[in-house]
């Protein structure tokens, strides 16, 4: 098969379905309209139309079941996001390649961007005092706004946790932060979970949660306690570097909307002084010096119904270890940390031989269903201070409040 086709194999695909009686050459045409610039092109188009009529039948016999399958229902092809195939002698399970996610099609037209632009204006940021540190680094995982810990009031333990206790904690942090602050740059990581959920559902649905927030609520909130932070934090950093984590089992694609909006505002405000990563990767990492930080929730929105345990076993260390080895991260002098959220335990290993396995509290207290079924737990954050050989660990536990 030629590149082009290749190139335009999903629109072929489509053009073959809905429009039956074209021809070869008025598949290639309707299917080059898509792209003004190949359309003008004869080499294009008649290469195009050549490929089509070679591989017309075949395309036809591997998809014409799902389309007619969608009509014989009125279900729209598009739609259709699998079905089964029966008769007498056969019965088996189709996916179709043409299916169209409407949540994941509605981030994808996401733009923040010219939402924020006329009313976000940069601010210009005073450069510090040199500080002696190499770099600061701050993490927090799990905040579940909008979870209601208490619902009815008959929770095991009780507690409070909404936008007031959010915001209160958002002062402990700042002010945590400037008090150990050794250097000029900053790293923020948000392990995950950061919204508890959309309609009172988990990312994966089927999963009911008690919640204090509607959806436009917990946006509002998920926005401002960022964005406070970082206009909070910048008049004592020169540099803020943060990476969200954007795949886990409660936010998933609510949580990489608000991250989203947050990236756009904070860059656009702080253009040359803040720098956002959304991390849409179930694993991701980075490197500052001769440290690797590898980020992950610890679950994720489909596929792993346990995800990474709060005790590392053998199965999860072979996986870490080959994210490392197919990365290229390991050699003499590095210093590797696995960072994770999702188990609500402040729990750091540093057994593993080529990495440190490192639990971080929820930043919020423990649901009603972690109450009765586990344990209160403690609740927190955990701050660095890192030269270019060591660290200094200064976390930060809340007490329980009824």
């Amino acid at each position: 098969m030629s590149n082009i086709f290749l190139l335009y194999k999903d629109k072929i695909i489509k053009v073959l379905l809905e429009y039956k009686g074209l021809n070869n050459s008025q598949v290639a045409l309707k299917v080059l309209a898509y792209d003004s610039d190949l359309g003008e092109s004869h080499q294009h188009f008649e290469t195009l139309r050549k490929q089509i009529s070679r591989n017309r039948k075949a395309i036809l016999d591997e998809h014409d079941g799902i389309y007619t399958a969608s009509e014989s229902i009125d279900v729209p092809n598009s739609t259709m996001k699998h079905f089964w195939a029966k008769n007498k002698d056969f019965s088996g399970f189709v996916k179709n390649p043409n299916y169209v996610d409407a949540q994941e099609q509605i981030i994808k037209d996401l733009d923040f961007t010219s939402f924020y632009k006329e009313v976000v204006k940069p601010v210009q940021v005073e450069k510090k005092k040199k500080k002696v540190g190499f770099f600061d680094r701050l993490v927090y995982t799990d905040t579940h706004i909008g979870m209601n810990v208490n619902p009815e009031g008959n929770s095991l333990y009780g507690g409070k946790w909404d936008a007031e206790e959010l915001f209160e904690r958002l002062k402990i942090i700042i002010n945590h932060v400037v008090s150990h602050q050794k250097s000029n740059l900053l790293y923020i990581d948000d392990l995950g979970d950061y919204m508890d959920g959309w309609d009172g559902q988990t990312a994966r649905k089927g999963h009911d949660l008690p919640q204090n927030m509607s959806n436009q609520q917990a946006f509002d909130c998920g926005i401002s306690f960022k964005v406070q932070m970082v206009d909070e934090l910048i008049k004592y950093y020169d540099k803020i570097i943060i990476h969200n984590i954007c795949v886990d089992n409660h936010s998933a694609d609510f949580g990489y909307i608000v991250n989203s909006a947050f990236k756009v505002i904070a860059e656009l405000k702080y253009p040359n002084n803040i720098f956002v990563t959304n991390q849409r990767k179930f694993i991701g990492h980075y490197k500052v010096g001769k440290f690797i930080f590898i980020l992950t929730h610890g679950k994720d929105d489909k596929n792993l119904k346990f995800g990474f345990k709060p005790k590392l076993d053998d199965v999860q260390e072979k996986k870490i270890n080959e994210y490392i080895d197919v990365n290229f991260l390991f050699r003499q002098g590095i210093t590797i940390e696995f960072s994770k959220g999702d188990s609500h335990q402040y729990l750091f290993d540093s057994t593993p031989s080529k990495f440190n396995y490192y639990n971080y509290p929820a930043l919020s207290p423990s649901s009603d269903w972690v109450q009765t079924n586990f344990a209160r737990g403690k609740s927190g954050f955990v701050f660095f201070n890192y030269t270019e050989e060591a660290k200094e660990t200064k976390e930060y536990l809340f007490d329980w409040k009824t």
